[in-house]
């Protein structure tokens, strides 16, 4: 069910949040909103990117960090929906990243889920993913 206006802004409030301290490379904000559970899970864009717990989820990003120069994620008008101390987010995004010397921009796309603990809306489980880039409009598998 789509989250009421309050939940909506708060979970909306949390996504930038995280997506602030992860361009900003502060990595004690950015594990501030993940819950603290050993089964936090993380994937990100590339085949390794499983990310299981806070330390998996910190590999992840420092990671990230050592292999860029700058990085952001911008998300685009995310869907919220909510029932009870749970949240679920899904939107397309951007990715920006400089590397070596170039500026790369790409669409990519965010869902994640939420659970709300003392008054506070954290990551439980997050998901980026990339279209393929050889599956063509209208066709449900890529080109060989």
């Amino acid at each position: 069910m789509k989250a009421n206006s309050t939940t909506h802004q708060a979970v909306k409030a949390a996504l930038d949040n995280w997506a602030d301290s992860y361009a900003k490379r502060d990595i004690k904000r950015l594990l501030a909103c993940v819950v603290p559970d050993p089964d936090v899970l993380m994937y990100g864009t590339g085949a390794d990117e499983k990310r299981i717990g806070l330390a998996g989820i910190q590999t992840q990003v420092e990671r990230d960090w050592a292999q860029t120069d700058a990085a952001t994620f911008i998300l685009h008008d995310p869907a919220i929906s909510a029932a009870g101390s749970i949240a679920w987010a899904s939107a397309d995004a951007t990715f920006k990243v400089e590397a070596g010397g170039q500026a790369m921009a790409f669409p990519a796309r965010f869902t994640g889920v939420f659970e709300k603990r003392d008054d506070q809306w954290l990551v439980a489980q997050a998901h980026f993913s990339l279209p393929a880039p050889d599956q063509e409009q209208g066709s449900s598998v890529p080109t060989a």
